[in-house]
C-alpha cells in the first residue's frame, strides 16, 4: 500500500494500527503483496512494473514459502519507507540458559558432566560458523546448555538456580535467535533514497549537537525537524571507556573532522554533488599532525575525546593492547596528543597534562599545566599526556605557531574534506558490487583470546541498522528489529549481507545495532527498539530533511 504523509496524526494512526493489522495478517495468511497508489510514486508503467518486479523479490530468511508483508509510503518525492514483515514464531524456539562458551571440546565437556551430575539435562552445541574472513579454520567453540522452556520466566529461575550453585556468566536466550533455521518472525524497515528525485538534505548530525552526551533520536529527529532518520554509529556510552557521545570511529560532519577513524573500518560516506546526494561505502583512514616551526612533529593521536582511552582500538602511537581495530573494547595510552574543536562544547576533558590553545591563524595563545581549559570559539586546543605533553612543553610557547595538518583516506586515496561531505561510521562491510564480503575479522568482531565475542555478535541474530548503496546510486537506510521473540527475531551478518543484496544494494555496512536500533519517519518512531527502557540515547544520526 502506497501512502503519503501529511502530518503526525496520521502517522500515528498508520503506525498504530495500520502495521499491526499488517503483522497480523502477514502471520495468519498466506503471502499476500499490496501495492495500492493513492498518489503514484512512478508515472511511467514501465518503471512501475519494474518496481512491482523488485518488491516481489521475498527477503531471504527462512525457507522460501514463508509468509511476507510489504507496507510502502512516500515520506518525500524521492524517499519512500516500505515495512516488511516476514514469517511467524517458530514453535521449535525456546528459552534456554547458556552456561558458558568454550574453544576447547574437552572444556564444554568437562562442565556438562558436572552439571549433569548435579541433576540438570545439559546439551553442548556446536558452533561452526567463523568470520568468513578468518584464517583459522574449524569449529568457532562449543556452547554449554541447560534448560528449554516456552515461557522466558521459567528460563530465569533456572538461570538463578545456577547461580545459586555458583556459575557465572549467565544469560537466558531464545534459540530463535542463534542463527540455526528459523521461521521468523522479521520486522524490517527500509528507507531508500533516490538523489536523482530527491531535493532535500541527507547529513550525519551528532547528538545534542556536540560531541558530549548522548540524546535519543526521536528527540534528535525533532530539534532538526527532520522528515526521517536513522541511528549512525558506534559511540561511547560510560565514562569508563571515555567521553559519553565520542564516536568510536570516525565521524565528519559538513566537511569537519570530528572524531578519528578506528583505521582499517568500514564508513559510510556521503558526499554532495550536482546530482545530489552521493553515498559511498568505503575503508576509511584519518591521520593528523601537529608540526613546530622548527619542523619537529608529533602525530595527533585523536580529536575530541578524553585522553588515553580508545574506544574501538584502531588508532596510532602505541596503543595497548593493539592498534588493530577490537570492536566494544578500549585500548589505552598514557602518551597522547588529542585536538579540541568547537564542536566538543565549551571546555575540554579536566585531567592531569597539559594543553595549550590556539587562535585561529594556529598561533599558541596559552600554555597551560593541566586540561580542563576554555576551547575558543575561533580555535582548538591541543591536550598533551605523557611526552605530549612534554613536546607541548618544548614546541608550544606562546606566539609560536603550530600547523595542523589532516588526512583522511577512502579506499586508499584521498578524501577532499569540503562543507559536502559527511562520514558515519560502521563495520563490517558487508557487500562489495553485489557480492557478500564480510570483513569482521579483518575490522575487529573476532577476539581472538574470546572466540563467544563473534558468535554473540556476529553469528547470533541481533537488531541491525544498516546501510547500502544500490548500482543506480540510490541509498538504503534499513533496520531489522531483534531481541524481541514474537515480533521480530533480528539477523546475523551474513542474514544482513543478504538482506542488502535482496533489496538492490550492491555496497553495503552495518551500522550501530543492538539497543541504538531506531528508525523514525516525521519524528516519530517506528521501529520497536531492544532496550526494555526503549529508546536508547545514541551519539549521531542520518537525518533527511525536505
Amino acid at each position: 500500500m502506497l501512502l503519503i504523509y501529511p502530518d503526525k496524526k496520521m502517522l500515528m494512526n498508520w503506525k498504530d494500527n495500520s502495521l499491526r493489522r499488517m503483522t497480523a495478517t502477514c502471520l495468519a495468511t498466506p503471502f499476500l503483496l499490496v501495492l495500492t497508489a493513492i498518489d503514484p510514486i512512478l508515472s511511467n508503467p514501465k518503471q512501475e512494473l519494474q518496481l512491482l518486479d523488485s518488491y516481489l523479490q521475498k527477503l531471504p530468511l527462512g525457507k522460501a514459502n514463508l509468509n511476507e508483508l510489504r507496507q510502502i509510503a512516500q515520506v518525500a518525492p524521492g524517499v519512500t519507507h516500505t515495512v516488511i514483515v516476514r514469517g511467524k514464531q517458530s514453535e521449535q524456539d525456546v528459552y534456554t540458559v547458556d552456561v558458558a562458551f568454550f574453544s576447547s571440546p574437552q572444556s564444554a565437556l568437562d562442565v556438562a558432566r558436572q552439571l549433569k551430575a548435579q541433576g540438570y539435562q545439559p546439551e553442548i552445541k556446536s558452533v561452526l560458523q567463523r568470520a568468513p574472513d578468518d584464517p583459522e579454520l574449524g569449529p568457532l567453540g562449543y556452547l554449554v546448555r541447560v534448560g528449554a522452556f516456552a515461557i522466558e520466566a521459567e528460563a530465569i529461575s533456572l538461570r538463578e538456580q545456577l547461580r545459586a550453585v555458583g556459575y557465572t556468566g549467565l544469560r537466558v536466550v531464545n534459540t530463535g535467535e542463534d542463527g540455526r533455521r528459523t521461521t521468523g518472525p522479521w520486522v524490517v524497515n527500509v528507507l531508500e533514497v533516490d538523489p536523482k528525485k530527491f531535493k532535500g538534505k541527507v547529513n550525519a548530525t551528532l547528538a545534542t549537537n556536540i560531541v558530549p552526551d548522548n540524546e535519543p533520536l526521536t528527540s534528535l529527529a525533532t530539534r532538526t525537524q527532520a522528515s526521517a532518520a536513522i541511528n549512525g554509529g558506534y559511540f561511547v556510552i560510560g565514562t569508563a571507556d571515555g567521553t559519553p557521545g565520542d564516536l568510536a570511529g570516525i565521524s565528519i560532519i559538513r566537511g569537519n573532522l570530528v572524531s578519528e577513524a578506528v583505521n582499517g573500518r568500514t564508513t559510510l560516506l556521503l558526499q554532495t554533488s550536482a546530482g545530489g546526494k552521493e553515498a559511498q561505502v568505503a575503508t576509511l583512514k584519518s591521520e593528523q599532525i601537529a608540526i613546530a616551526p622548527d619542523g619537529t612533529n608529533r602525530e595527533v593521536d585523536g580529536l575530541n575525546r578524553k585522553p588515553g582511552l580508545i574506544r574501538g582500538c584502531g588508532g596510532v602511537g602505541g596503543d595497548e593492547p593493539t592498534q588493530n581495530p577490537k570492536h566494544d573494547f578500549t585500548c589505552t595510552d598514557s602518551s597522547e596528543l588529542i585536538a579540541f574543536t568547537p564542536v566538543f562544547g565549551q571546555t575540554t576533558e579536566l585531567g592531569e597534562g597539559v594543553e595549550v590553545t590556539l587562535d585561529a591563524s594556529g598561533r599558541v595563545v596559552e600554555l597551560r599545566q593541566q586540561r580542563g581549559g576554555q576551547i575558543p570559539k575561533d580555535g582548538l586546543i591541543l591536550s598533551g599526556t605523557g611526552d605530549a605533553a612534554a613536546w607541548l612543553q618544548t614546541h608550544a610557547r606562546p606566539g609560536i605557531k603550530i600547523e595542523i595538518k589532516t588526512r583522511v583516506l577512502a579506499d586508499g586515496k584521498k578524501l577532499i574534506l569540503s562543507s559536502k561531505v559527511d562520514a558515519i561510521n560502521g563495520g563490517p562491510r558487508l557487500l562489495r558490487n553485489g557480492r557478500v564480503e564480510i570483513t569482521a575479522f579483518a575490522e575487529g568482531f573476532h577476539w581472538q583470546e574470546n572466540p563467544e565475542f563473534y558468535y554473540r555478535f556476529g553469528v547470533r541474530r541481533n537488531p541491525r541498522t544498516l546501510a547500502g548503496v544500490t548500482a543506480s546510486g540510490k541509498l538504503l537506510l534499513v533496520t531489522v528489529d531483534g531481541r524481541r521473540p514474537g515480533w521480530s527475531v533480528g539477523a546475523s551478518f551474513r542474514e544482513s549481507a543478504l538482506i542488502m543484496r535482496s533489496l538492490g544494494a550492491v555496497d553495503a555496512v552495518n551500522l550501530d545495532g543492538g539497543g541504538s536500533t531506531t528508525l523514525s519517519i516525521n519524528q516519530q518512531l517506528v521501529n520497536r527498539p531492544s532496550d526494555t527502557t526503549g529508546e536508547r540515547p545514541i551519539g549521531d544520526a542520518i537525518i533527511i530533511q525536505p
